[in-house]
């Protein structure tokens, strides 16, 4: 099955940091812009950050801006989201997907995992 998983979720006190990790199942991620959403609990998804294939090129919603940073390691087969400086409004359920065309034009997009929880509190 093609799909991605995330894994990294976990309980966290404010201001504390965790990394998201999206592995590629099945195919290889490589020539991929994939993104990074998220959905709290009663609230419509939102993307969160976006990285180019190469990864040259990264996108931020402006509530995370500064305290999120996005990678990837194509070897790997493998994007990260490192969340530092976590508040309680990030708490949700955390998502990956292939993005396409491009995270700048982002009309469509597959590949969807399960997600893996994240909870600030203290």
């Amino acid at each position: 099955q093609l799909q991605l998983v995330e894994s990294g979720g976990g309980l966290v006190q404010p201001g504390g940091s965790l990394r998201l990790s999206c592995a590629a199942s099945g195919f290889n991620l490589g020539p991929y812009d994939i993104k990074w959403f998220r959905q709290a609990p009663g609230k419509e998804r939102e993307g969160v950050s976006c990285i180019s294939s190469s990864g040259d090129r990264t996108m931020y919603e402006d509530s995370v801006k500064g305290r999120f940073t996005i990678s990837r390691d194509n070897a790997k087969n493998t994007v990260y989201l490192q969340m530092n400086s976590l508040k309680p409004d990030d708490t949700a359920v955390y998502y990956c997907a292939r993005i396409m065309p491009s995270c700048s034009r982002p009309y469509g997009s597959t590949y969807w995992g399960k997600g893996t929880l994240v909870t600030v509190s203290s």
